[in-house]
């Protein structure tokens, strides 16, 4: 042979080999946590047809396969009881990628607009409550973060950016507030290492998280987040395509979502959507059931407090939680701010989800986490006598007068109402009101007053009207 050729041939051999570099998926890395007592999907690329090892350190496995010849590459693999640190090495001949200290345990999804993305530091000039003495307690290797960076974009992507982090004060003052809150809620009544992957973005709307297939389903929906100037995160399945579908092979155990906002104007198509959107997530995440608890949108004047299109809204929401399997609402009628739609309270949010997944996904007996809600009314004399569910041991104001209720006659006109509470029931009356027929409470964009009506359980009715005009 041509030594110059031999010589040509050793380089480009080397190269070839030095170039030859296993990498795993994105939203795999250090520092992660794998869903407990299941089987994960471990997945990355390679050369074509390059064999490849992968140990997972907790039970010792060893599990064999080849690249597809466009150098993909997916095997499955079971995990044990909660633990860690472990190790995942992913071998080839000489060559080997380790991914280390890696737990075992619960892996959550929360996703939704603004008031999910809201970091525990705020936003410009909105504040969170009390976030410097949650920042000093939130150093915890057991909770682990993964963000994914905002993506919108035409075609499903394979790949998207972000890192597994331990919750330290720096980490966690740059991570959902809501999604923390819940988290570490869980993971301190679980005492199991938990992981929380936040793919969220500000403003968007909720057929952006929607995939193309199922976004064909709501023709109205569509046409009009497919306009030219829609915005990048109204953008039917744009979302899904650059946030959701990057991260579907991982395994999560569920989701909690809070969005809504944009969606209010067209209100009676949202009960619809987000079932499609849970449904579409059974099937990508390989759940047979997906546990899903979300949030009911916080008041804001949005214009005009005392309009009742966020009363209309809370209505298709409470449609949703009943129409969709395992999933649950929490109320914050009680957190608004008029004039910022981003509230400052997040840790109570965030422990208003957990009391859900404790209760109903991890089998926690004895927390009360179902919001009252209205069951019936009756006219007696010249007053309206409501009833509720969910009440725990009774109803109570926490000591202020009760506002936000209305009640209306024959002429269909609501003026405001007295409250007073007695035996576990609602008294409602009106010097205006010779004869009610019907009542509302909290059925507008921003309630006035805030006394607000709770169980003593300490969670707040709902908005509800008992009228149907």
């Amino acid at each position: 042979m041509n030594t110059k050729i031999f010589f040509i041939s050793i380089f480009l051999f080397s190269a070839i080999f030095l170039n030859a570099k296993i990498k795993v998926a994105s939203v795999l890395g250090d520092n992660m946590v794998l869903q407990r007592n299941t089987e994960v999907k471990l997945w990355g690329t390679a050369d074509p047809n390059q064999k490849l090892t992968i140990i997972t350190s907790w039970n010792k496995a060893k599990i064999s396969t080849v690249a597809s010849e466009s150098g993909q590459w997916l095997v499955k693999a079971k995990t044990t009881d909660a633990g860690g640190p472990f190790i995942i090495s992913i071998v080839s001949g000489k060559e080997k990628v380790q991914l280390q200290n890696i737990l075992l345990g619960e892996v959550w999804l929360c996703s939704g607009q603004s008031n999910m993305e809201m970091p525990m530091l705020g936003f410009n000039d909105q504040p969170i409550n009390s976030s410097n003495e949650v920042l000093a307690e939130a150093n915890n290797c057991q909770l682990r973060l993964f963000t994914v960076k905002r993506l919108s974009i035409k075609t499903p992507q394979d790949t998207c950016v972000g890192n597994w982090e331990m919750a330290t004060a720096q980490t966690v003052g740059k991570f959902s507030a809501v999604g923390y809150h819940f988290a570490s809620r869980l993971q301190k009544a679980l005492k199991v290492p938990v992981g929380v992957i936040n793919s969220s973005w500000g403003g968007s709307r909720i057929e952006a998280w929607i995939n193309a297939e199922n976004m064909q389903k709501f023709p109205e929906s569509l046409k009009s987040t497919t306009q030219e100037k829609t915005a990048p995160n109204h953008r039917a399945s744009y979302l899904y395509n650059g946030m959701i579908h990057p991260i579907k092979n991982y395994s999560i155990k569920g989701a909690i979502w809070y969005q809504g906002e944009s969606n209010r104007a067209e209100y009676q198509y949202y009960a619809g959507l987000m079932k499609t959107m849970v449904e579409e997530w059974k099937s990508d995440f390989e759940l047979k059931e997906l546990p899903f608890y979300f949030v009911q949108i916080a008041p804001y004047w949005y214009n005009n407090s005392k309009d009742i299109l966020s009363g209309k809204f809370y209505d298709e929401q409470y449609k949703a939680s009943l129409n969709i399997p395992r999933a649950g609402m929490v109320a914050t009628v009680d957190f608004g701010e008029e004039l910022c739609i981003h509230p400052a309270e997040k840790k109570a949010v965030g422990q208003r989800l957990s009391y859900w997944a404790l209760s109903e996904t991890y089998g926690v007996n004895g927390i009360a986490y179902k919001n009252p809600v209205y069951k019936a009314v009756v006219v007696k004399d010249s007053s309206l006598v409501v009833s509720f569910d969910n009440l725990v041991n009774g109803l109570t104001s926490f000591g202020k007068e009760i506002t936000n209720f209305e009640i209306a006659g024959e002429d269909q006109k609501f003026y405001s109402a007295t409250a007073k509470i007695k035996s576990k029931q609602v008294i409602l009356t009106a010097t205006e009101v010779k004869k009610p027929i019907a009542a509302r409470y909290c059925y507008i964009n921003y309630p006035v007053g805030k006394g607000f009506l709770y169980n003593t359980a300490g969670l707040p009715i709902l908005p509800f009207r008992t009228d149907k005009w």
